[in-house]
C-alpha cells in the first residue's frame, strides 16, 4: 500500500486517505490472524506483510504451510519482476557458453597490441563479468521480496551460505547466478544428497576450491576438506586427515572444460569422458588407485568412485546431526535444544536425507513453537533489509535493486562476497554490534522516507517514482501493534510524521527481530 509523493505538503492528506482505505479493505482480514500465525508467516518468509497474510488466510494455515514446504517446480514473479530479469544478459543461457564467451574475451583483450587500448578492453572486460554478477544478485533479490514460495528462497539463502563461493575468484562473477538457481535453488528442498552432487558438478564450486586443478600426481586438497569439515560430517565428526588425502585422490579428473570439443585422449580412457554442461570428469587427470574412505574400500574405477564417496559421506552418522544443527541455527537460535536437533536428524536419517522432511519435522516440533513465543530470531542483515522493504512497500515491486545490493554490502553480509568457504555467520552476536545497529537506523531512514532510490531505475537519464511506504497499515492496526513493548509504542506516538514514524517502526528492537508472540514488558 503506497501513494506517490509529488510535494511535501500532501503527504499527511495522503496518509490518511490510503489508511482509511486499508483499514477497511484488509483490516478484518488481518484480523482473523492470530499472532501465532504471524510470527510463523515471519518465521518462514524473508518477513510478514500484507500480502503474505492474505495468502495465508486465503490458504488456510495447513495449505500455506503444505505449499511452501512443497512448492511447485516453476513458480512465478510478478510481471514487473519477471520483466526485469527477462531483460538481464545471459539469463537464459547455459553456464559454460557464458563462461566460454567471457574466457575468449579475456583472451582477445590481453592479446591488443595497443597498451591503452589493451588497459580499455580489460577494463570493459572486468566491467562486464561485474555487471553479470550484478545481474544475478538482483535476480537473488526479487525472488527474495516477490516469490511466493518464500520457504525455498530462505533456503536457498541458507544453503548458497552453507555451500558458499566467493564470486571475485577467477571467473566466478559470470557463474554466481546459475550456481544459485540450477545447484542450490533447484535442490533447496530435495534431496540433501542431491543438492551435494549438485554443487560438486558446478564450476562455481569447482573453481572456487580449486578442484579443477586436482589431478593424479597435483594432489589438490581444498575442496576435499571442506566437503567433510563444512558441509557435511562437521569438525569432529571422525573423519581423519587420511580421509582428506583418499577423498583428494578419488575427487582427481573432476573439474571444469568449457571448450566444445572433447580433450585428447587414449582410446583405452575415451570410454570413461564425463561431459555435462560445464563439467568434466577427465580420466587422464584420476589417480586409479585403491582407496580408503570413511573406513570402506574404494576400489579405482573413474567417477563412480565420486558417487561411492559421496554415499559414505551422507550417510556419515555426524552428517545428519552437522546439518541439521545448522537449519535450526538459522530458524530457531543461537544454540537450538539438542532435543530439536535430534527430532531434525532422525527426520534427515529416516528420510534418506529429504529437506523438506526435515523442516517439517522443525516446525511441528514443540521447540519450535516455544521459540516462536518467546526466542524470536535476531536479524542477520539479509534478513534485515529483505523484511523492511517487504513490509514497506508489500507487492509494489521496486524497479532498482543497486540500493539493497549497497546496504547488504555496507552491512557486511554482500551478495556473494563472503571470501572465505565457511559462509557468513548466522548468531547474533556477529550482527548486534553498535556499528551494524547505526548503519542500520540510516537505512531504516532511507526506507522509511521513501528516498532510497528503489523506485529510480538504474540507467542514465532515468526518472525517479517516488513512493512512500505506508508501514501504519491495517496489519500494523490488527496484528503486528500488539506484539510491540509499551515503550516502543510509546516512542512511536511521539513520531511528527509519516516518514518519521516509519523510520522508528524498522529501527524499533522488536524489527531487529523475527516476530514473537509473547511481548515483554521490559523497557527497551
Amino acid at each position: 500500500m503506497l501513494v506517490t509523493i509529488k510535494s511535501p505538503n500532501r503527504v499527511a492528506i495522503a496518509f490518511a486517505s490510503v489508511l482509511l482505505t486499508a483499514v477497511a479493505g484488509v483490516g478484518a482480514q488481518a484480523a482473523e490472524l492470530s499472532a501465532h500465525d504471524l510470527a510463523l508467516i515471519d518465521r518462514l518468509s524473508w518477513g510478514v506483510n500484507v500480502s503474505s497474510v492474505a495468502q495465508f488466510r486465503k490458504l488456510g494455515a495447513a495449505r500455506w504451510l503444505q505449499e511452501q514446504l512443497h512448492p511447485a517446480a516453476i513458480t512465478f514473479l510478478p510481471e514487473a519482476a519477471s520483466a526485469q530479469i527477462a531483460r538481464m544478459a545471459d539469463v537464459n543461457t547455459p553456464v559454460r557458453e557464458i563462461a566460454a564467451s567471457f574466457q575468449q574475451q579475456g583472451k582477445a583483450s590481453n592479446e591488443i597490441p595497443d597498451e591503452e587500448a589493451r588497459k580499455t578492453a580489460k577494463q570493459q572486460f572486468q566491467q562486464a563479468m561485474s555487471q553479470r554478477a550484478k545481474d544475478a544478485a538482483a535476480r537473488s533479490i526479487l525472488r527474495a521480496l516477490y516469490a511466493p514460495d518464500q520457504l525455498r528462497e530462505r533456503m536457498t539463502w541458507f544453503w548458497f551460505n552453507h555451500f558458499n563461493v566467493h564470486q571475485y575468484k577467477a571467473d566466478l562473477r559470470v557463474m554466481v547466478g546459475d550456481y544459485e538457481n540450477n545447484a542450490i535453488r533447484a535442490h533447496a528442498l530435495g534431496k540433501f544428497s542431491d543438492l551435494l552432487r549438485a554443487t560438486l558438478r558446478h564450476p562455481a564450486m569447482l573453481r572456487y576450491l580449486d578442484n579443477a586443478g586436482n589431478a593424479a600426481g597435483h594432489l589438490n586438497e581444498n575442496y576435499a576438506r571442506e566437503i567433510m569439515e563444512l558441509h557435511t560430517i562437521g569438525v569432529g565428526g571422525g573423519y581423519t586427515q587420511a580421509d582428506v588425502e583418499a577423498l583428494a585422490k578419488i575427487l582427481t579428473g573432476v573439474g571444469v572444460d568449457f571448450n566444445p570439443g572433447d580433450p585428447k585422449l587414449k582410446p583405452q580412457l575415451q570410454p570413461q569422458l564425463v561431459r555435462d554442461g560445464a563439467f568434466e570428469f577427465n580420466p587422464a587427470r584420476h589417480d586409479y588407485s585403491d582407496k580408503m574412505f570413511l573406513g570402506h574400500e574404494i576400489r579405482g574405477q573413474g567417477l563412480a568412485e565420486v558417487d561411492q564417496a559421496i554415499d559414505l559421506i551422507v550417510h556419515h552418522p555426524s552428517t545428519a546431526p552437522h546439518i541439521c544443527r545448522q537449519i535450526a541455527t538459522y530458524f530457531v537460535s543461537d544454540n537450538p535444544p539438542q532435543s530439536l536437533v535430534d527430532k531434525m536428524a532422525k527426520a534427515f536419517t529416516s528420510t534418506d536425507g529429504d529437506i523438506a522432511a526435515v523442516l517439517s519435522a522443525m516446525i511441528q516440533s514443540p521447540e519450535f513453537d516455544a521459540s516462536l513465543k518467546t526466542g524470536g530470531r535476531f536479524k542477520d542483515p539479509v534478513g534485515y533489509v529483505y523484511s523492511a522493504v517487504r513490509l514497506a512497500y508489500d507487492d509494489r515491486v521496486i524497479v532498482n535493486t543497486q540500493p539493497i545490493q549497497n546496504w547488504l554490502n555496507r552491512l557486511g553480509e554482500g551478495l556473494f562476497n563472503r571470501q572465505t568457504p565457511d559462509g557468513y555467520a548466522m548468531t547474533s552476536d556477529s550482527w548486534n554490534g553498535p556499528g551494524q545497529m547505526m548503519l542500520r537506523f540510516e537505512i531504516a531512514r532511507q526506507i522509511g522516507s521513501g528516498s532510497s532510490g528503489l523506485f529510480k531505475p538504474d540507467q542514465p537519464g532515468a526518472t525517479d517514482q517516488p513512493a512512500f511506504p505506508l508501514v501504519q497499515n491495517a496489519l500494523y492496526f490488527e496484528g503486528l501493534r500488539g506484539m510491540l513493548r509499551p515503550s516502543t509504542q510509546l516512542v512511536l506516538a511521539k513520531a511528527i510524521s509519516p516518514q518519521d514514524w516509519n523510520t522508528l517502526y524498522l529501527s524499533s528492537p522488536e524489527f531487529m527481530y523475527r516476530l514473537r508472540t509473547e511481548v515483554s514488558h521490559e523497557p527497551s
